[in-house]
């Protein structure tokens, strides 16, 4: 074996490795110094739909005199609102929809305390800051946008959750002329800006005197800190973000749906993958040999990056997720398939391996890409305009569409040259005959 070929081994090998670190990291999670993260496969890691893994179904009726086109519109207001309340909690899967004139059915999975997903979908967060006197000198009107984060942001140099705010021009002004007179307050307890939401302080930050007595705070960018967890401070931020309802809403009716169903439609759903995924790779390799190894070794990769990019997203996860997912696969195949039939179609005039694989990739290239690029902007469209199972649909085959690329584009084609540089460069290893066979 010479010195490049050990070389070509190694670094073989090396990608193996890494390949076989991230699916196990994807699987078993990790916890090394204190930093953990969970595998796919325990539990919550992946919140799952109310088709897969049941939740609680709750109907609210408006109490309102409005008939006609005037419900008609109030209705459809609460549904975007509630949409959005959803959406900034995290549910994307979760469904809000109208029942009759008057009523909206919100369903919602993998919630274990039904009765306080309710009362967070109807809250209403009145958020006032006030000065030292209780007086109010900025309104929740005043905001432009909320957002949770996890960041820095004391002196003490810890990471925390926190929300941040958005100003509007007037909020500026009011919040630089309000923080420019805490700090030129006589005392200590004067110096500050108390933040509510409804009656209730959650923040009360000091304007130091000697950084903001002359200007006040300016720029437009507010931070409420406190003791937030993740999720309560996605909650205040989709709270925030969404503002009132048009109505008040009655809950009329509230059910849970058991997963029975939903479990087994899960179980066949991952072994029907499973299953239709190895028959692939064996075809891959019979048929296509040296270049199908590489392939499957590739849909490994893809699979391990996917679920790990599921879990990092927190992605709640339905039926058409899942076929979002498939989908995704067959795509990321293809696109193998049509390089390899290119790479073929080169090794039969002559071409070296190596050349092949050039030859092959530059054929091939426009049609892959151009054929991702249109199913990603169909994605898109699903995603920024379908809400619900739509949205988790298009969310997944985002996600597998880029990773796709990135395997088939530059991981297969790395693993291709390194084949050829171990000496698999016979264009039998390439499901093509010699030209002496051809010939005959």
């Amino acid at each position: 074996m010479n010195y490049q070929r050990a070389v070509n081994v190694s670094r073989l090998v090396l990608v193996l490795l890494c390949i076989a670190l991230l699916l196990s990291i994807a699987v078993f999670g990790f916890n090394i110094g204190g930093k953990s993260m969970n595998g796919i496969f325990e539990k919550d890691t992946i919140r799952l739909g109310l088709d897969l893994a049941g939740g609680s179904v709750i109907t609210y009726q408006a109490q309102t005199d409005d008939a006609g086109t005037a419900l008609s519109s109030g209705m459809q207001s609460i549904l975007q609102v509630m949409r959005m309340r959803l959406d900034n909690l995290g549910l994307t899967e979760a469904q809000v929809y109208l029942v009759g004139d008057d009523m909206i059915t919100v369903e919602i999975p993998s919630i274990t305390n039904p009765t306080e997903a309710a009362e967070t979908l109807m809250a209403t967060a009145v958020l006032t800051f006030r000065n030292a006197d209780g007086e109010v000198v900025l309104e929740g009107a005043d905001v432009k946008s909320a957002r949770a984060s996890y960041g820095v942001i004391d002196d003490d140099k810890t990471y925390k959750y926190h929300v941040q705010l958005s100003l509007n021009d007037v909020g500026t002004s009011k919040f630089t002329a309000a923080t420019k007179a805490a700090a030129n307050a006589a005392t200590a307890d004067k110096q500050k800006i108390l933040i509510y939401m409804d009656d209730t302080l959650i923040s009360s930050p000091s304007v130091d005197p000697k950084q903001y007595a002359a200007t006040g705070i300016t720029g437009g960018d507010v931070i409420i800190s406190g003791n937030f967890t993740e999720e309560s401070s996605k909650i205040l931020a989709g709270q925030i973000n969404a503002g009132a309802l048009k109505y008040a809403l009655d809950d009329v009716d509230q059910r849970t749906v058991g997963a029975t169903l939903g479990e087994k439609s899960l179980t066949t759903s991952l072994k029907a993958g499973a299953i239709g995924i190895l028959f692939v790779m064996v075809f891959m390799i019979i048929y296509y040999r040296v270049p199908g190894a590489v392939a499957s070794i590739s849909l490994i990769a893809y699979m391990s990056i996917f679920m790990l990019a599921l879990v990092l997203l927190k992605a709640n996860l339905t039926l058409p997720g899942i076929a979002g997912i498939i989908l995704s696969i067959g795509m990321a195949v293809d696109a193998n398939v049509v390089i390899f039939e290119r790479t073929k179609e080169e090794l039969r005039l002559g071409k070296s391996a190596k050349a092949a694989v050039k030859g092959g990739y530059s054929r091939a290239l426009s049609a892959v890409i151009d054929s991702n690029i249109t199913t990603l902007i169909a994605a898109g469209v699903l995603y920024f305009l379908g809400s619900g199972t739509i949205k988790g649909f298009a969310t997944t085959l985002l996600i597998g569409i880029v990773i796709s690329l990135f395997t088939a584009i530059f991981l297969t084609r790395a693993l291709l040259h390194l084949s050829i540089g171990m000496g698999l460069s016979s264009t039998r290893l390439y499901g093509v005959k010699e030209r002496s066979e051809q010939n005959a």
